[in-house]
């Protein structure tokens, strides 16, 4: 079944914005997490890979996942044409897979969980998948009016940091983090501007 991502996937990184936000984000976890090249990665639900390519030098490798079959066939073409050899794609949709059988040391998603119906399934599935002395970085949207996606989006409106705090402290995550990461500004049809704020949360599996 075709997805309004496998729709998007072939034109996503000619997206400036898209592009711009992937670097920021990468940017903010490198600052917050003591990545070296002895550290294995996963990320959830990336798309064309572009956050994963931006950490690819920082890490030993990268395993990515998502659901979407057309994203995923853009990152393998990626991953070839740049012969990259610290990756790996896998197919995945935590909410009703299983999760792999590695583990790893620094998980991270971005713009992902507020897709998501229930956010603490895929953080007890992340805090699995994470070797201890591990680390979870989840990039997100704050809180927001909807207008974000439009009212037919069936998701979350973003998420509150204070809740994710929560979240991660009851999954028993410690040296818990949440800070701002990047602003999208957009302008309706009305000519109304609106701003998003992205947020990265991490957290340490002691």
């Amino acid at each position: 079944m075709i997805n309004e991502f496998d729709m998007k996937a072939l034109t996503w990184d000619d997206n400036p914005l898209f592009v711009d936000r992937s670097e920021k984000i990468a940017e903010k976890i490198r600052s917050q997490i003591p990545l070296n090249t002895e550290m294995s990665g996963f990320e959830y639900g990336c798309g064309t890979g572009l956050v994963s390519f931006n950490l690819m030098p920082y890490l030993k490798h990268i395993t990515l996942a998502d659901s979407s079959d057309g994203m995923l066939e853009v990152l393998r073409n990626k991953i070839l044409e740049h012969g990259v050899t610290n990756m790996d794609v896998i197919k995945s949709d935590l909410e009703v897979d299983d999760i792999p059988n590695e583990k790893y040391d620094v998980i991270f998603t971005a713009l992902t969980l507020h897709h998501i119906n229930d956010i603490r399934v895929i953080l007890k599935k992340f805090y699995q998948m994470l070797n201890k002395g591990g680390y979870l970085c989840i990039a997100d949207l704050d809180l927001e009016n909807g207008s974000f996606h439009g009212p037919e989006f069936t998701g979350h409106f973003g998420l509150s940091r204070r809740t994710m705090r929560i979240f991660f402290k009851k999954q028993g995550l410690k040296n818990i983090n949440a800070s701002a990461c990047y602003k999208i500004r957009r302008v309706n049809e009305q000519k109304e501007t609106y701003t998003y704020q992205i947020f990265l949360i991490t957290g340490e599996k002691i």
